[in-house]
């Protein structure tokens, strides 16, 4: 299959880009400038020109391919992320990004299959339920941007594409973003956000971006992509071991609400990923959180 990934330099992107070659398929991946073709290229994938926010420009590097992988983002670092203008940039990836990409894609025939990031913490709180992809949703900052996104592509389906939605656990490795949390927890920071017995679901990005890979082989739906699910201080502990710290912090809800996306993360979200198991086998490799992940 001839798949282009968007986002293909990043932390879903790169491991996603080396599933999709060691499965035999060819892989491009979209450079936004020329000053983006070396990095591309590293990745293993082939570099095609073309823009995210340009309907024009990104049907002519979609041509010629057969599904398209989104899995662009642009998570801000700890410093921003308190602060809704630190998500701008992402939200416009999910909003203006995913409408360009759904234009683009009416254009390009041959393109079937087009497979969407997205995440859990769409969720409302679940208290010790489980949730399903049918669970009720309560959208929140920073999180509402990812279900426009998916309501982008969604109307694909009714043409006679595979439109397919992940909605993807918190991303926990060796990344940026949890490498900050891991120094901020050292000089005191909490690594838990709400309830210790609160449930959390998180995923090694290299098994979401195999699970992003398996989709495109899954029917047009929702998915949730996560590990087994586990209760929050579990993942504190582990946290807390990566981190070098005795015992993990925890902020509690009602004090996380004070602070904007802290809010989401709050929740307890017990996520079940059994409609993408039964659709494509697919199953985490590193399903519960310890010190491999990191």
């Amino acid at each position: 299959m001839r798949v282009m990934v968007i986002g293909s330099t990043g932390v879903l992107g790169i491991p996603a880009v080396r599933r999709l070659l060691a499965d035999g398929h060819d892989v491009s991946g979209l450079a936004r400038d020329e000053s983006r073709v070396a990095a591309v290229r590293a990745t293993g994938a082939k570099p095609v020109l073309g823009d995210v926010f340009d309907v024009e420009s990104l049907t002519a590097a979609l041509r010629g391919h057969d599904a398209v992988l989104n899995l662009a983002t642009r998570i801000p670092d700890a410093k921003h992320a308190a602060r809704k203008s630190g998500w701008a940039d992402n939200d416009r990836l999910r909003t203006e990004g995913a409408r360009t990409l759904a234009a683009a894609v009416r254009a390009v025939d041959e393109l079937a299959i087009v497979v969407q990031e997205g995440v859990s913490l769409v969720y409302a709180d679940g208290g010790d339920a489980e949730l399903t992809e049918d669970a009720p949703l309560d959208p929140r900052f920073p999180a509402t941007s990812s279900l426009e996104a998916h309501a982008a592509v969604a109307g694909l389906e009714a043409e006679g594409r595979t439109a397919v939605r992940l909605r993807i656990g918190t991303l926990i490795s060796a990344d940026p973003m949890t490498t900050a949390l891991l120094t901020a927890a050292r000089r005191g920071s909490p690594l838990i956000m709400g309830s210790r017995d609160a449930w959390t679901t998180a995923i090694h990005p290299t098994d979401a971006a195999a699970a992003a890979v398996a989709a495109l082989r899954a029917p047009s739906a929702v998915y949730n992509v996560g590990a087994t699910p586990v209760r929050k201080r579990q993942l504190g502990a582990a946290l807390a071991v990566a981190a070098g710290v005795s015992r993990p912090r925890a902020l509690p809800r009602w004090a996380a609400r004070l602070f904007g996306p802290t809010e989401v993360l709050s929740r307890s979200h017990r996520v079940v990923s059994d409609r993408l198991t039964g659709a494509t086998g697919w199953r985490p490799e590193k399903p519960v959180p310890g010190p491999d992940w990191f």
